[in-house]
């Protein structure tokens, strides 16, 4: 299965020509999931390669505009673009974020008056008191919202931090658990992990040929673990005929931040594939980072390198840092130079400067034992 990174948004604080803001896509087969919709998110989407039709899921990480202001618009434009088929049932699409979230979306679509097409379920994660100065906590008062569901809303869940984890499961398919940890920032915010599970190993095809085992059922079987008898008598163990299974792939993608709560992000982000982490600032801008919650390049690449990740992405730049394809001269705002100071402190594969429309491909793991 393909698995593809695209930014949208790698800006902060509000789009401009350079850099729209936060928005990023995981694309897999058949399915887009957006983490992020600021501003201006759909219009990056008609200017992607990618299919807006086909996200089936959206993550907030906090609840600031610039990460969220773009939604009630995308929905409506995914509403008008949507099928009216007669007898086509529209799957719903799930949206993840911080409490508060459902409120702003149920006010927003109803005091514009907007009329969806398919349904929607908003799942809220409940944030922790020392996620962010006092002032930047949301009273929980305020965030309720016990009325009726908006036409197409259906009831989504409320998650709780586990006590023992210490994260908020999201998410547990056939494919992928998906998972949060919190962040300090201004106000709560979030990280999440797509954990791909991993994928049976290969069958030996040629040892099967040599037992007599023939295509079939009987190798759907041995694939799952299964033992079969051959006609000999003979049997043929899962464990003699089948590599040990391929581990999945793992992405982290870090709200705004200026650094975990506790242990729970590392552990979650343990030995990342890709890590994709905001550097607002750059390192020389420290402290005006820390008094806003951000981070720098090489903050961001310490944080990567104690869950080591493999590939550290820097994203969520301020406006002041252009493009590598627009910079001019001595330019003191020089993003290549961000990117310097992080590749001195990462001991990883990588260090990769996001910027809008930059796709990433996250290949399969292999099995480094014997194939045939």
């Amino acid at each position: 299965m393909s698995m593809e990174l695209v930014f949208l948004g790698t800006g902060a604080a509000y789009p401009s020509p350079y850099r729209s803001a936060s928005a990023l896509v995981l694309r897999t087969e058949g399915d887009c999931w957006l983490f992020d919709c600021g501003e201006g998110t759909q219009t990056q989407l008609m200017r992607s390669h990618l299919k807006a039709g086909r996200i089936t899921k959206i993550f907030i990480t906090h609840l600031h505009g610039d990460h969220m202001f773009g939604l009630p618009g995308l929905l409506c434009t995914l509403s008008l673009n949507c099928s009216t088929t007669a007898g086509k049932e529209q799957q719903p699409v799930h949206i993840y974020g911080p409490a508060g979230l459902r409120k702003f979306l149920r006010v927003s679509l109803e005091l514009s008056n907007s009329q969806l097409l398919f349904p929607y379920i908003v799942h809220e994660f409940v944030p922790t008191a020392d996620q962010s100065p006092t002032e930047g906590m949301i009273d929980s008062v305020k965030t309720e919202c016990d009325g009726e569901l908006y036409p197409q809303e259906q009831e989504g869940r409320t998650i709780y931090l586990d006590p023992e984890e210490k994260c908020y499961t999201l998410l547990e398919n056939e494919q992928f658990v998906v998972k949060a940890f919190r962040l300090y920032h201004r106000i709560p915010s979030f990280g999440f992990t797509v954990q791909e599970r991993e994928r049976p190993g290969r069958l030996n095809v040629e040892k099967l040929k040599e037992l007599g085992v023939r295509p079939g059922p009987a190798y759907g079987k041995l694939k799952n673990g299964e033992s079969i008898v051959l006609e000999n008598g003979v049997t043929v163990h899962s464990a003699d005929v089948v590599q040990t299974s391929i581990p999945g792939r793992k992405l982290c993608i870090l709200g705004d931040c200026s650094g975990p709560i506790d242990d729970a992000a590392q552990r979650l982000c343990w030995e990342a594939d890709v890590l994709v982490h905001e550097a607002t600032l750059n390192d020389t801008q420290k402290d005006k980072a820390l008094e806003h919650g951000h981070s720098t390049p090489s903050m961001a690449a310490d944080f990567a390198n104690s869950c080591q990740a493999k590939q550290l992405v820097l994203n969520h730049f301020s406006q002041r840092y252009k493009p590598s394809s627009l910079l001019k001269g001595e330019d003191e705002n020089n993003i290549m130079e961000m990117k310097l100071q992080a590749a001195g402190v990462f001991k990883g594969n990588e260090v990769i400067i996001a910027e809008d429309f930059l796709s990433i491909s996250v290949p399969i793991k292999k099995n480094h034992s014997s194939t045939l």
